[in-house]
């Protein structure tokens, strides 16, 4: 008997040292990877909740709230009037409104200061175009990210002067989880794009169980209805907003979220850092393009010569870029092939795992300028094999795609993919992706669209690679000896290794996460670390495919002084 009471005895201990390790591991990784509880939720009615709230949690922010004594030599605070943001990788976004005076070429060094003292550098990274809010980046100290809940932080410049306080730091950081983060007005309403509320691929709330609210005071708040949920798209209908605006108030901006309704929640407010803007289109200085060309671009500066270059050459009259907060020398790039007579557009939008909701964006926001619009990444060319033999390329090439009749009621056309795989590279190809990569997989996979923005269903649903329709409109489809996209999604391993931070779409999962192993989207045999596999340089060869190679080179190539045989192609610098 006692044998037995000892054996249960070390059985029990022995489960709680396990229960125990599996707990700090996951506590650990949840603080150092940058992983998320579950979002905060704002009440409406949150001040009423004050009054009922435990003596202990008031004590907790009492200390939150008490001025520190650590960080004393500093000029000037800047209490940002807008909020911050807690996004991936402990990066923290914090807004700076337009009426807080910061020079958006200084080069004078700021910091963040959180509520527990610790600081780290911060750096002005994009002013928002519409709203003139400007933003800061810095990032969660390691010390920080243990203590719940996250406080947003101040900012101030580094430069020591004259000694003062930390001011009272109580309110809660945003995550990134739970947003909405922009705001677009057209002619039949305003269109809300946000994080948290539809968190299923395929499962949407109904509109019904949600209201747009505008203003950010909860007596004098204006609601309407949510016509369209989708994704995170959401569809409210206009406000009238002289309630609101007055010879005070009408140079105030007017913040814009989303309410939920439900059994489960009760009423919920989702936070927000988007603002009501009047309704706005892309400048309109020549006559309608026939057909355009978006994509969302991140780091990749050094592919958009390439293919601009080449898309223009066949038809594309104007290119949007959907910056996803490049770093790179992006700006540069695009102010060059401007100046070289290229149409080139940048649109900020620094919202990470957005790219859905971005081409939503462009499908309202390019609407008025172009016709058509190419849905491709800066890694695939469109191409035909009846243009081998041409001689030269010819703009009138991709229009032939373009449906002549109105009346077919066409309204997008796919393409299907060839994916090439690193073809032996080791890096970066001078000559760019067309010349050096050359061995593709032999089946094709997924497909890209030429979407006619008329005939985009008034949801703006997209999966990427196209769009929901009106009901009057049809969707084609070409075979691969029409049409191909050259998708060279596999590179050389210094490459492709740098998707490894975090993947575009909504519903895709990052590399590193240990989810849908067998997804379409992912490397087939590749693991969730960015360690490079074994024979990766020879991988995903499986047909030797040069006709894309050979007629770039014909149409770009120019042959160097020195040598007969070495050429360089149009887009190098």
């Amino acid at each position: 008997m006692a044998y037995r009471f000892r054996i249960d005895l070390c059985f029990v201990f022995l489960s709680i040292l396990v229960l125990a390790g599996c707990y700090l591991r996951l506590y650990r990784n949840g603080a150092d990877s940058g992983e998320y509880l579950l979002p905060d939720r704002l009440s409406l009615r949150e001040s009423s909740y004050e009054m009922f709230r435990p003596q202990k949690a008031l004590r907790e922010e009492e200390e939150l709230a008490r001025p520190s004594r650590h960080v004393s030599s500093v000029r000037d605070w800047i209490i940002p009037t807008g909020d911050s943001v807690l996004f991936p990788e402990w990066e923290v976004l914090v807004f700076v409104s337009p009426e807080v005076e910061v020079a958006a070429e200084s080069r004078e060094e700021y910091q963040c200061v959180f509520h527990n003292n610790e600081t780290s550098p911060a750096r002005l990274v994009w002013v928002f175009p519409f709203t003139k809010s400007r933003a800061f980046k810095c990032v969660l100290p390691r010390r920080t990210r243990r203590l719940r809940p996250f406080i947003q932080p101040a900012l101030k410049r580094a430069a020591p002067a004259n000694r003062g306080e930390i001011p009272p730091l109580t309110t809660k950081l945003f995550r990134w989880t739970f947003l909405v983060y922009e705001s677009f007005s057209t002619e039949n309403g305003v269109v809300l794009f946000a994080k948290g509320v539809n968190n299923r691929q395929g499962i949407n709330r109904p509109p019904s169980e949600l209201r747009c609210m505008f203003g950010d005071n909860a007596t004098t708040a204006i609601s309407t209805a949510v016509t369209a949920s989708n994704q995170e798209v959401f569809l409210c209908r206009r406000p009238d907003l002289t309630a609101l605006l007055n010879e005070e108030t009408e140079n105030q901006r007017i913040k814009v979220s989303i309410e939920i309704s439900d059994e489960e929640n009760g009423v919920v407010l989702v936070p927000s850092v988007a603002y009501y803007t009047p309704m706005r289109t892309l400048a309109i200085h020549e006559q309608k393009s026939q057909v355009c060309a978006s994509t969302m671009i991140y780091n990749a500066a050094k592919f958009l010569k390439e293919w601009v270059f080449y898309h223009s050459r066949i038809g594309v009259e104007k290119f949007m870029l959907y910056d996803n907060g490049s770093d790179d020398e992006l700006q540069r790039i695009v102010e060059e092939l401007n100046q070289n007579g290229f149409n080139v557009e940048t649109v900020l939008w620094p919202w990470p795992k957005t790219q859905e909701a971005g081409f939503s964006h462009s499908a309202i926001y390019a609407k008025q300028s172009c016709k058509w619009m190419l849905y491709v990444d800066v890694d695939e060319f469109v191409f035909s094999p009846k243009w081998i033999n041409s001689s030269t390329p010819s703009t009138q090439m991709l229009s032939s795609l373009i449906p002549k009749n109105a009346n077919t009621k066409i309204g997008q056309i796919s393409i299907s993919c060839n994916e090439f795989g690193p073809s032996n590279q080791r890096t970066h190809p001078i000559h760019g992706v067309t010349q050096g990569y050359t061995c593709r997989r032999r089946f094709e996979q997924r497909h890209k669209s030429v979407v006619l923005l008329d005939a985009v269903d008034s949801s703006l649903y997209n999966a990427v690679h196209h769009f929901g329709l009106k009901e009057d409109f049809k969707w084609k489809k070409l075979s691969l000896n029409q049409w191909v996209v050259n998708h060279y999604k596999y590179q050389a391993w210094s490459e492709f290794k740098a998707k490894f931070r975090r993947r575009v779409s909504a519903y895709v999962s990052d590399w590193r996460d240990e989810r849908n192993p067998h997804s379409k989207d992912r490397a087939p045999g590749l693991g969730f670390l960015p360690i490079e596999p074994k024979g990766w340089a020879n991988k995903f060869c499986e047909v030797n495919d040069e006709s894309l190679k050979t007629m770039t080179q014909r149409w770009f190539g120019i042959r160097t002084i020195t040598s007969t045989s070495e050429y360089k192609m149009a887009w190098e610098e």
